[in-house]
């Protein structure tokens, strides 16, 4: 992988294979380069933006089309993009109520989002903010910029697609967006660490025995190395933490297990089916789930686990259908359950 990587820019040459993998769904706009879904609901009056470093996939393109993200801005691996790639990415995505950027938590997204908002206001596009700040791992009065953005985006982006396919209009988006992204927490663990682009070794050493825990998905090292528990007592103690991080309200949550690049499906069932029965002995009911690599970063080994407490009426947005190059595809004549 690194030598492949190490070779000219790898994150164009993977954007034209993805654009060209799904150009029914997809365009690509090289210079500046951005992704722009061909397909929206007709009664979505606001485009949906979001974007971050490469290295991460199928976040964020994966989730473009009908149901989710209108364009996606992507940066270089583990690196925001620039401010003109967003800037034309909701240039291209604006709908006549405006555009909706959902940025995970990280100083260099925050910016540059925040310059291309900046600009489109300047243009009369009217433009709200959505973050997401999910991780329990950097909850804490040391870190300055806050719980970083991870494996809820997923969630959030998948919601606030289906309201916004309800026609909503900027602020109740924005609302909802907000709303998502606070019920929402996140907690990963890794193995192995992801191997760097520049030197093609692991990025940090762990031991056979050790297990980092609250890793980040850009490689970042967790505030501890602990010695590797059962699979059990693992899922178990991520899960006091995740349910006592939620704010309060209903016993329903949805459920991401999500690979970190270098887990098989094979683990993550296995993670999965702790993490359900360990739910049930919390009380708490899970509506809705995915599983599998969704927010990788590059080929860490290791998983995270997502959940989300559902408010009344969020369950019909998880439901309802999205059709895009990753999110798995819900038909819509399935029944609906009842909110």
């Amino acid at each position: 992988m690194s030598l492949f990587l190490a070779e000219g820019d790898p994150v164009a040459l993977a954007l034209r294979g993805f654009a060209e993998a799904h150009a029914d769904l997809v365009e690509l706009n090289e210079n500046p380069a951005f992704l722009r879904a061909r397909d929206r609901d007709p009664r979505r009056a606001v485009g949906l933006v979001s974007g971050g470093g490469s290295g991460h996939e199928p976040l964020h393109a994966g989730f473009l089309g009908r149901g989710m993200l209108d364009a996606v801005a992507p940066g270089q691996v583990f690196a925001s993009p620039h401010n003109r790639q967003v800037l034309e990415a909701s240039r291209a995505a604006a709908g006549p109520g405006g555009v909706i950027h959902i940025v995970k938590n990280y100083t260099g997204d925050r910016i540059n989002f925040g310059i291309a908002a900046e600009r489109l206001r300047h243009e009369g596009i009217e433009v709200r903010r959505v973050l997401v700040d999910d991780d329990l791992a950097t909850e804490s009065a040391e870190t300055a910029t806050g719980r970083r953005g991870t494996g809820a985006t997923v969630i959030v982006e998948k919601l606030l697609g289906a309201a916004a396919d309800e026609g909503l209009g900027l602020d109740e988006l924005a609302g909802l967006g907000a709303r998502f992204a606070a019920a929402s927490r996140s907690l990963a663990v890794a193995a192995r660490a992801q191997t760097s682009p520049q030197t093609g070794e692991p990025s940090f050493e762990l031991g056979p025995d050790e297990l980092e825990y609250g890793v980040g998905i850009h490689g970042e090292r967790a505030a501890k190395t602990i010695a590797r528990p059962p699979l059990d007592e693992l899922v178990g103690r991520m899960l006091d933490e995740l349910a006592a991080g939620l704010p309060p309200g209903s016993d329903d949550v949805l459920v991401l297990v999500n690979g970190l690049g270098g887990t098989t499906l094979l683990e993550l069932y296995g993670v999965f089916a702790e993490v359900t029965a360990g739910l049930a002995r919390r009380g708490l009911d899970v509506r809705g789930s995915l599983v599998g690599t969704f927010v990788p970063a590059l080929d860490m080994a290791g998983f995270s686990v997502t959940l989300t407490r559902l408010a009344p009426g969020w369950h019909r947005w998880w439901r309802a259908p999205a059709i895009t190059p990753a999110f798995p595809y819900r038909n819509s004549d399935t029944p609906q359950e009842t909110p």
